[in-house]
């Protein structure tokens, strides 16, 4: 993935009614770690890192990247939300388009996090590259994270194999603006 382009970065916090989107911070270094090596965030991605291999790596503060959010909930990361530029390696449907990726803590599951993070993040998207589609790409298998995408207003483009497991690429039209708030 590639940085999304030309635009302010970075944005102020981003609040919702329970979140913020941020930076990451010298203090998130433990959670992007755990979040990293957890096996059950990364069931449908391919498997998790080695815990001891992500401690050596990881700097003291977490890398900051254009479209990369930190999500808090009470002071503290629960999860990531990612905009990125999909890449000429993705599918050709996806190449050049912004790129919807988010990851969450298992103990933040099941609470409607992840939908209230992404909105908030699609909605400074729309703002800032106004007219822009963004593509999502999940496992079939991944029941949650293909109820996320429909949530969030993305449909199907195409589905693959890739990674042993069938792909669901789905877009997001662009907001048009009587449709942003």
């Amino acid at each position: 993935m590639t940085a999304l382009g030309p635009v302010a970065w970075p944005p102020p916090p981003i609040r919702t009614e329970r979140l913020v989107l941020r930076e990451p911070e010298a203090r998130d270094r433990a959670a992007f770690i755990e979040l990293l090596a957890s096996p059950e965030v990364h069931t449908y991605l391919g498997g998790p890192r080695p815990r001891d291999e992500l401690e050596r790596e990881m700097p003291g503060a977490p890398e900051r990247r254009t479209g990369s959010f930190v999500v808090e909930l009470d002071g503290s990361m629960i999860g990531l939300v990612l905009l990125r530029r999909a890449t000429e390696h993705r599918r050709p449907a996806a190449a050049g388009k912004a790129d919807l990726g988010y990851l969450f803590l298992p103990r933040a599951w099941g609470s409607g996090y992840a939908g209230e993070a992404c909105a908030a993040a699609l909605d400074w998207f729309d703002g800032a590259l106004p007219g822009e589609p963004v593509v999502l790409t999940t496992q079939t298998a991944n029941v949650r994270s293909m109820r996320l995408a429909a949530k969030l207003g993305f449909t199907e483009i195409e589905r693959f194999h890739a990674w042993d497991a069938e792909q669901w690429l789905g877009q997001r039209p662009p907001a048009t603006p009587a449709a942003r708030r």
